[in-house]
Parts: C-alpha cells; structure tokens; sequence
C-alpha cells in the first residue's frame, strides 16, 4: 500500500460521502423549521457524528469490508458468500441481493442530479441573480457529464484523488473557521444529546432522521468499491483524512446555527469568507461531478456483475481502458440513467426538494446489507451464535432507525427509485426463470450421449474437414439439441466437434490455470468448458488459444463458431412463466447482445441459428 493508493481511493471511494456536507445541514434545518434552537442544533449534529462513526467506521470499515470476495466488494459479492441458492430454501437472501443491486439503480440516478444541484445553488448565497439559471445549468453539466462517459475517464480520473484531497482539506479548514466562533458546538461529541434529541422532540425527530441519513448516504461505495483500491487505504483515508474533514465541517455548520443563522440559510457556503465563495462553488462543481462520476462508474460494473452471473440479459460492453479493468461504459445503462437523472433535475428543480427522493433506496440496500452480512458470520467466518447476534442485532437497530425514517419520504419522491428498483428487480428474476425454463427445454430435446456416438457408427455419416464449435451446455452427458440438429439437417459431422460450455464463476477472476476444462467425448468429438469470473471480459478466441498449452490433441485451428438464437413462444401445455414475464423474456432474450459479441468472436466465423423455443 502507497500514498498514492489512499490518493486514489479519495477520488473513487469517497466522492457521495465527502459532497453530503453540501446539502446535509440544509435538510435538517428545513426539516426542524423554526424551531432550530441550541438544543436542537447540538442533537442534529450529534446524530450526524454516531451516524459517522457506527455506520461508517464500525459496520463498513471494520466488519462489512472484511467480507470480501477475492478482493472484490459489493452487495452482490456479499450475497454470493452467504452461499445461498436461488432455489434453496434460503432463497429470501438471494432476493434481499438482488434489490439491493437494483436499489443502487435508483441511488444512482438521484446522487449526480442532488450533488451536482446543491453545488450550483452556493452561487444564491452570493446573489440571487442566478437562481433562475441554477436548474438549467445543472442540467448542461449532466448532459456533458453522461454524453462524455463514452470517452472512458481514464485520464480525467487521475486527477480526481487531488482534486478530493483539496476539496476535504478545504471544507475541514472551513468548519474549524465555523467552530472557531463557537467552540462550545464540540459537545455534541456526547451522545446524551443525541439520545436528549429523539426523546424530547416525539414524530419531529423522525422526520429529521431521514435528513441525518444524507450524511451517511456513501457507506455502500465503500465496500463497492472496494476491488478497486483494497481495504487497507479506504479505511486509512476515512480515518486519518475524510472522517475529521467531515465532523469538522458538520461542527462548523452547527456552529453557525448557534450563533444566531436562520433555518433557510445555506450553512455550508455561509461557513466561507465573502471573497472566496466562486472559487469555492467551482470547487464543490467540480466534486460533485466526482462523486456522479464514482456512482455511474459503479453502476456499471454492478450492470456487468449480474449480467455475468446470470441475472441481467447481455448487454453491450465497451471497455475504454487498456490498463483500467474497471473503465467500462454501457451504453444502454448511460443513457437511460442520462434521461433519468435530468427529468428529475427538471423535475425537482432545487437539492432541498430533491432530498426528499434521495436515502430512501441507500437505507433500504444498507439494511438488506446488513441481513445478507449476518448469513456471511454464520457460514463463512463462522462465527457462533452469541458472537455475530450482537453485531447483527446492533447495526440492525440503526438501520431499521434509518429506513423508518426514510420511509417518510416516500410521498415526497422516495418512491421514485423504489418503483424502479422493483422493476429491476423483476427483469433480474424474469431473466433468471426464463433461462431456466429454455435450459429445462433444452434437456428434454437432448440425445443422450452413447445414443449419439451409436448413431454416428450406424449411419456412417461423412466427416467434412474443419471444426465446428457450438457454444452450449452439456447436461448430465447428454447431446444438446444445437448439435443435433446441425448434423441431423447438414447429414455431416465435421471433422472436429467440439462443444463448448461458458461458465461465470462466484468469485471475481479465475486463475488461468483454472480457465479451461477438456474432456474427450468420442472420435473427434470434445467437450470444452471455459471458465470466468464474474467481472472478467470474456474472449474466447484469445482463451481457446491456449488449449495447445494442455497437451491435449485438440487442433482448433480456424474454427467456425455455431450458436443458438431463440424465438421464445408460449407452450402449448402450461408455460413455465407468467403472461407478462414470457412477454418481458421474450423481449430481452430477442434483444440481447449478440453472442459474437459478448464473447468476442470473429463475425466472419460465426454462424447463428435460429430456432423457436416453447417456455
């Protein structure tokens, strides 16, 4: 580990959680009103500071951050370790994954329009010239910022780490000028005034918890993020950077309020001296164009993740890095985030309105989170009963705290990425029954294996020169119907068949050694099975290159590539899937990304067959 490292995990890790002070304060006050009294500012930051430090720096850095999956992190990654199946009786954490996945979704489309927003409306405490023309300005930033993700962001992000090293030294340097006026805002370090808060302000105290939880709204990045940068430097640059950046602000912010600032006063830039507040909103502009940039870069290595593991259908990946395994962009992913995030800019129109939209699917993925966590102690750590209940029952409580609270919300926009989590979440669980159901065809309409080579000696088919290879499944050593029916309609085995099977595995890279499997299934007929982690760029060619290397006599030499393309129709007898989800199937499977293209294979050696398939 290196200073550069912890450099790095600054601008990748931390952009939502350092750019929540923008915004943060504000919700709160307008959440307390009127009635935001010495008490009442000293409760507000002292939940802001256990929040800090029990969700974050307890429950992420110390124990969610040791469940890693081969170095790589993120909710689905933690679902795989509780080693639960889809079809085991267990099959509730499976689900508790999935939403939380799709729930980051809906967290994606609200951090760049909120961030980005609450940055440009520092320009009102200045003037009031421009609040006609924060919105529309917000507005072109967005549409840049989604329209450039096609270009990769390798080069602009080598400059994110100093420019988040800047921006925290700064808001640190502005809340001890705050704290300085009023020393006795440090207090709130007691948690008795947090406690003194929810028992002496009834419903209010709700309602100002759903707006305490902005503060700790960029936990998941942390463990998300994780294979990016390692553990070790996301825990130092909390530690020793972000968090005191961050209570140093919020104590500055309160201490405004104390002497004497008005609920409707924007406490974050009030905090800077009248000739530094330009530089410092281009600043902030430019930290939250970071932190939409760490979340959309998140969803789309969340996009590829379940579309590997099965749950997502294929879509198309470009990879704009050479160097960076992580620079990818999904077009189809960008641009409907894109049409997402400025219709609720459009919308929401101000961050405070927006605030409303916003914790709701954040709190939701940190209980399930939490769940899932509970499942990992027990199974993999191993840890007994009277070790891992407290823990769990603990962070528990906080989060239920939190997702009551930001159930509050829902009126006021919360349901918003909630409706499309749950609709992600449908096509996750319709893609996954629906491939189930053609592989539950595809059995049926298999040939068993002794059958198919007997038939090979009884018929005295020909032997045409090449090789054909068909990416399919073999199944409990029987023929895939693929191969049956090339041979059935061509009257010809080519002179090499091999069958070659993909597989994802539950971790994040395979070992090379462990890429390729060979088996010999007759007279110039193999079975191939190729192996793959789940945030690995599957080539085939490249792959097949090395099955020389085994020592197997395996010539692959110029091959032609055979696959499958299904029209999926309803059975005659009942179908395997509801009206709406074949419907829903039919439609992804119809426009999925080609096989040549998910798996890299040259178009001028590929043939694609077509076929009905009943389900």
């Amino acid at each position: 580990m290196t200073p550069a490292a912890v450099l790095t995990a600054l601008g990748i890790v931390y952009g939502d959680l350092g750019t929540s002070p923008l915004y943060t304060f504000k919700a709160i006050a307008e959440a307390m009103g009127g009635a935001f009294d010495r008490a009442s500012a000293l409760g507000s930051l002292s939940l802001v500071f256990w929040a800090l430090i029990i969700t974050i720096s307890i429950k992420y850095c110390v124990f969610v951050m040791r469940a890693d999956n081969h170095g790589e992190g993120g909710i689905l990654a933690l679902m795989s370790l509780s080693q639960a199946k889809w079809r085991g009786r267990k099959w509730p954490l499976i689900a508790c994954g999935l939403f939380g996945a799709a729930l980051i979704y809906g967290d994606g489309i609200i951090t760049p329009a909120i961030s980005v927003l609450s940055a440009l409306e520092g320009l009102n405490v200045a003037t009031n010239a421009f609040a006609p023309h924060v919105m529309p300005m917000a507005v072109i930033i967005l549409l840049a910022l989604f329209s450039a993700q096609r270009l990769g962001t390798g080069n602009v992000g080598k400059a994110f780490g100093p420019v988040m090293l800047v921006w925290f030294m700064t808001i640190a340097v502005l809340g001890l000028l705050g704290i300085w006026r009023n020393p006795a805002v440090l207090a709130a370090a007691d948690p008795r005034f947090a406690i003194g808060f929810l028992a002496g302000h009834g419903w209010l105290s709700f309602v100002v918890l759903g707006a305490v939880f902005l503060a700790i709204t960029g936990g998941e990045a942390l463990y998300a993020d994780m294979g990016n940068v390692g553990p070790n430097p996301i825990r130092i640059a909390w530690f020793a950077l972000v968090l005191p950046a961050l209570l140093l602000n919020y104590a500055g912010q309160t201490a405004l309020f104390l002497g004497g600032l008005t609920a409707d006063g924007n406490s974050f830039f009030a905090l800077a001296p009248s000739w530094s507040l330009y530089p410092l909103v281009a600043l902030a502009t430019l930290a939250t164009i970071i932190a939409s940039q760490a979340i959309i870069t998140g969803v789309f290595s969340l996009t590829r993740q379940a579309m590997q593991l099965g749950w997502f259908p294929g879509l198309e990946i470009r990879q704009t890095s050479s160097e960076i395994y992580g620079q990818i962009y999904v077009p189809v992913v960008n641009w409907i985030m894109m049409a997402l995030t400025v219709g609720l800019t459009i919308s929401f129109r101000s961050s405070t309105r927006l605030a409303g939209a916003y914790g709701t699917a954040v709190s939701t993925t940190m209980l399930l989170t939490t769940i899932l966590l509970y499942e990992v102690m027990r199974k993999s750590w191993r840890w007994p009963v009277w070790t891992a209940l407290p823990a769990f029952c603990g962070f528990l409580v906080v989060d239920c705290a939190f997702f009551g609270a930001n159930l509050l919300k829902i009126g006021d926009g919360g349901w918003i990425p909630l409706l499309l989590s749950t609709a992600l979440f449908a096509v996750m669980t319709t893609w996954r029954s629906g491939i189930n159901a053609v592989q539950r065809v595809q059995i049926r309409s298999s040939e068993p294996l002794d059958q198919f080579l007997q038939g090979i000696e009884t018929d005295k088919r020909p032997r045409v020169p090449g090789t054909a290879v068909f990416l399919t499944r073999m199944l409990s050593r029987t023929v895939p119907p693929l191969i049956l029916q090339h041979v059935r309609q061509i009257g010809a085995i080519p002179e090499t068949l091999v069958a070659l099977t993909v597989r994802f595995a539950h971790r994040p890279r395979v070992h090379p050694d462990e890429r390729l499997e060979v088996e010999q299934l007759g007279p110039s007929f193999w079975h191939l099975t190729v192996h793959y982690g789940f945030v690995e760029v599957p080539n085939l060619p490249a792959t097949l290159g090395r099955a020389g290397e085994l020592g197997r006599a395996l010539p692959l030499n110029n091959p032609i590539y055979f696959a499958a393309h299904d029209d999926i129709v309803r059975r005659k007898r009942r179908s395997y899937l509801w009206r709406w989800q074949r419907w829903l199937f039919a439609f992804m499977y119809r426009n999925s990304t080609h096989v040549a293209d998910r798996f890299n294979l040259p178009t001028g050696s590929f043939v694609e067959i077509t076929r009905r398939m009943e389900v």
